[in-house]
């Protein structure tokens, strides 16, 4: 991680260091890192990856991580926005999907969709960066096509169910996606969703996959109220 710079007004907010005193900070705020100044293995492992790539070998990965960004936005361009396109309507390695006329339009969410991906079995895009209300997709060089269709058919679908409600079928307070993801124990308690067990946990037809352990929680208390993983020293006494 490069250096990161903050205006005069956000210096007291800056995390500071518990044992290492870094000249110029004048904070009052904790530590966020053990190491002071971030993890040193980031720069051997970025040489290591071009040394081993090579210039051929860096080419490729880019010109494929590329391609597959725009066979996605080529292929849900129809279904969600994308933003900052190029003029000729092409993205870089990355594209990124607006869901802002969506939610304005049905009142599903980002987060909805990211959730409900969930029951797809995927694990979400990121989400509101850099751009608030939006999904950023970066498929990389690494994954294949027939993942890169099951993620547009995933999608796809998703966006057929917003239409579903947006139409009335479901009502906004309880759908599939704003109750996603559904979790084992809740398919095999009392049932009372106006759409099927097995559209909620079984969406793209198979059998085989991850199945998550918790419903959503309370993302606006987690960002707020930061807390340790780990139970206090008392306990181990």
């Amino acid at each position: 991680m490069g250096p990161i710079g903050v205006k005069a007004h956000l210096a007291p907010f800056v995390p500071g260091h518990s044992v290492v005193r870094i000249d110029g900070v004048l904070t009052q705020q904790g530590a966020v890192s053990a190491a002071p100044f971030g993890s040193a293995s980031i720069l051997p492992i970025s040489w290591m990856y071009i040394r081993m790539m090579g210039a051929e070998g860096l080419k490729q990965a880019s010109s494929v991580a590329i391609l597959n960004a725009n066979y996605i936005a080529s292929r849900l361009q129809s279904a969600y926005p994308v933003l900052y396109t190029g003029r000729d309507g092409r993205v870089a390695h990355e594209c990124i999907l607006d869901i802002r006329p969506l939610k304005e339009q049905t009142g599903i969410s980002e987060l909805d969709i990211a959730k409900r991906l969930i029951d797809y079995g995927f694990h979400a895009p990121t989400m509101s960066f850099p751009v608030a209300g939006t999904l950023m997709v970066e498929p990389t060089e690494s994954e294949s096509k027939i993942e890169l269709d099951r993620f547009i058919d995933a999608m796809l679908s998703i966006r057929m169910e917003i239409d579903r409600v947006a139409a009335g079928e479901w009502p906004l307070e309880d759908n599939l996606l704003v109750n996603a993801p559904h979790t084992q124990l809740e398919i095999v308690s009392e049932w009372t969703h106006p759409y099927s067990r097995e559209l909620a946990v079984f969406p793209a037809g198979s059998h085989n996959k991850y199945w998550p352990t918790v419903k959503r929680l309370d993302n606006v208390f987690g960002d707020r109220n930061l807390f340790r993983s780990c139970v206090p020293m008392s306990d181990y006494q």
